[in-house]
């Protein structure tokens, strides 16, 4: 039982807090007795002295800078989405105070600073009774010389209330405290309101698959309102499948679909996790076809795992931490290479098929096994083939295919069709479950699923159907907006821009240099940027723009401001075939003129030699088409769309080639910068 209402409300605290209180309450607690309560709050047996020292020499600090204030303190405020903690978050008056403290350094480091402003904009973009609250970071290394010039608070130009970090030492955290206070107006946050605040954040890929590799549930790293209710929906509605295949003991495949951003990936990367469990044999495998999206995903989760290794005191390698996280995350032909010399059924029961929609046909597998696998009379098509490989378990088995539509982005992608000629084929007894969206035209399914319909076993579920993009928290509807940019329904995107740019910057400029100037002004913090084009855009060189040189995933997605090879530089620009699957904060997507509008509808060209020819093979049109619907939906906060204004001295860049491209987005609205 517990002994009071304020023993009920610090275990609620602690759920998100290691310690927390009102500042009364923390001036009068023993410093032993705090840091008592935070290494209990931390339910790790394994915390470093330094850690302990570390929280000593806050706690300190603290104690001398809160004496006279009123407020409430929470130690070690967590961050999922991020899969951290903040040091210290302090409400103080109308303002939010986000600390990270760097205790014994003397230099603010530029990562201090993004790390305090990253964790400010969580708050302040995830965090429900955050949203209208003022809220400061706060960069403390303790031994640093004081920057009277470093107190100065300002207001970010993003008109959201966070304020630029400011940095401060143990000796003028007190000034920097009262310059905010003095600088902001407004009520006191009520703590109580406050703490009752639901946390919703909308992670990238990347951080979605670190915070569930490491434990989170979906429910913490996602958003909890109404309109992405269905991401809880649909991974519940694949586990019940899963559970209800290995009781009866039957073979199921499951479709399910979604808009672009819509987190069709999370579901995998979450159902995968939840069904790791070796002890039933109920072992999962997330795979994609996907390559940079597997190398990018096995890279930062790598990398996560020494590094939080380290942390605890741990020694573990590179190597050893790449071979756990390729068991959870893996490469599809990869799989398929595997599979295709050992006759035995998989370790796994559950396999799930990222992007789906983009396996080979049986034409492009058979090519490719004559080729590189001196198979010359490969029979099957690599949909059926995977099927193939879970159906060898006597028991129970289960496959996955997670679908996006108008993504097929190249040659040999077989679209759904293949999947479920596969199935008719040569799976008559396997249970289907499919979104009841399968049925649209924008998912290829034609008229196959007519064929289906006699089978038995087939259940369409409106729950395996995720329809609200989370890939842009700011504004729901970019996906629908470029749906309807790529259409040609002028009026309809006209209306849809309206309501997106309230809260998702879309502006458009024939200037890079402008360009490249407005993404550094937008992002704060570590907020990535990057420039994208597409794969046929061959004459941006005399914009510095080569697509030639293969640019790296891991480095352009996941290295720091301080290498030349990552995003940040805005140097090397990834294709759709680089960052389909993947996202950046801000976007500068530089469209060339191989991708033309007119009147009469898009003109799709291709460059071969030294002039651009028409591309006239329908399936070539829509990859192309599918190519900038990718290019356009990659951006979670924003971006600028630059169209180069041509040389009337290149007849290969003539103004009139980009003109009126230019000029159907302004006729959009799309304002011009």
């Amino acid at each position: 039982m517990l002994d009071s209402l304020a023993d009920l409300k610090y275990i609620l605290r602690m759920k998100r807090a290691y310690y927390s209180d009102d500042i009364d309450g923390f001036l009068r607690c023993s410093e032993s007795d705090i840091l008592g309560r935070i290494t209990q709050g931390s339910d790790d047996s394994s915390i470093r002295q330094t850690q302990k020292e570390a929280w000593r020499e806050q706690i300190r600090i603290l104690k001398q800078v809160l004496a006279g204030r009123t407020g409430s303190i929470y130690f070690e405020y967590s961050i999922p989405r991020m899969g951290e903690r903040i040091d210290v978050v302090l409400l103080i008056g109308p303002v939010v105070f986000v600390l990270e403290f760097k205790v014994g350094e003397s230099q603010f480091s530029s990562y201090g600073l993004d790390q305090v402003c990253d964790y400010a904009l969580d708050l302040k973009n995830f965090h429900e009774t955050s949203h209208n609250q003022y809220v400061a970071p706060i960069l403390v290394a303790t031994q640093a010389e004081p920057e009277d010039t470093a107190l100065t608070p300002c207001l970010t130009p993003h008109r959201d209330k966070v304020l630029f970090p400011l940095k401060a030492t143990s000796s003028n955290l007190s000034a920097a405290l009262d310059a905010v206070l003095l600088f902001l107006e407004g009520q006191p946050i009520d703590a109580n309101v406050w703490e009752q605040g639901r946390y919703c954040p909308t992670p990238t890929i990347i951080e979605a698959a670190r915070a569930l590799f490491k434990g989170h549930s979906v429910k913490e790293i996602s958003r909890h309102d109404a309109g992405a209710k269905n991401l809880h929906q649909t991974t519940d509605a694949i586990s019940a499948i899963i559970e209800q295949a290995k009781i009866e003991s039957f073979k199921a495949i499951c479709f399910v679909t979604g808009v672009p951003g819509a987190g069709k990936t999370l579901v995998g990367l979450n159902v995968a996790t939840k069904h790791l469990d070796q002890t039933d044999h109920t072992i999962s495998v997330f795979l994609s076809g996907n390559g940079p999206l597997v190398r990018v995903l096995q890279e930062a989760l790598a990398r996560d795992k020494v590094t939080n290794d380290r942390a605890k005191g741990k020694r573990t390698t590179k190597n050893q931490a790449s071979s756990d996280v390729k068991a959870f995350v893996q490469n599809v032909h990869h799989y398929r290479d595997e599979y295709l010399v050992n006759p035995d059924p998989p370790a796994d029961h559950v396999a799930l098929f990222d992007e789906a929609q983009r396996a080979w046909t049986h034409k492009q597998t058979a090519a490719f096994m004559k080729q590189k696998k001196n198979l010359p009379d490969f029979e099957m098509s690599e949909p059926e083939f995977l099927i193939s490989c879970i159906d060898r378990h006597p028991d129970w088995g289960m496959v996955v295919c997670l679908v996006g539509g108008g993504q097929e982005i190249n040659t040999g992608e077989a679209g759904i069709k293949e999947w479920i000629d596969a199935l008719n084929r040569r799976f008559p007894d396997w249970h289907l479950y499919i979104s009841d969206r399968l049925t649209d035209s924008e998912y290829g399914a034609g008229e196959v699923l007519d064929l289906i319909r006699g089978r038995d076993h087939v259940v369409f579920d409106p729950n395996l159907h995720l329809a609200v993009s989370m890939r842009s928290f700011r504004a729901e509807q970019v996906s629908l907006l470029v749906k309807q940019l790529l259409d040609g329904h002028i009026e309809d995107a006209r209306t849809t821009r309206e309501t997106v740019v309230q809260r998702y910057p879309i502006v458009v400029t024939r200037d890079l240099a402008r360009a490249k100037a407005w993404l550094r002004s937008k992002a704060r913090g570590s907020e990535r940027y990057g420039m994208i084009v597409s794969s046929q855009a061959e004459r941006l060189k005399p914009h510095a723009i080569d697509i030639r040189p293969k640019v790296d995933p891991i480095h352009w997605f996941l290295n720091g401001k301080d290498d030349v090879r990552s995003s940040y530089y805005l140097e090397d620009v990834a294709t759709e075939f680089d960052i389909q699957g993947l996202e950046v904060d801000w976007a500068c997507v530089v469209w060339d003129a191989d991708f033309r509008y007119s009147p009469s509808g898009w003109a799709h060209r291709s460059f071969r030699g030294k002039k651009w020819q028409n591309i006239n093979q329908v399936q070539r049109q829509l990859y192309q088409k599918n190519a900038y619907r990718v290019l356009l939906t990659r951006a979670r906060q924003g971006m600028v769309i630059m169209v180069p204004p041509g040389d009337s001295d290149d007849s290969t860049r003539l103004p009139a080639f980009y003109d009126s491209t230019f000029d159907y987005l302004q006729s959009i609205g799309f304002e011009e910068i």
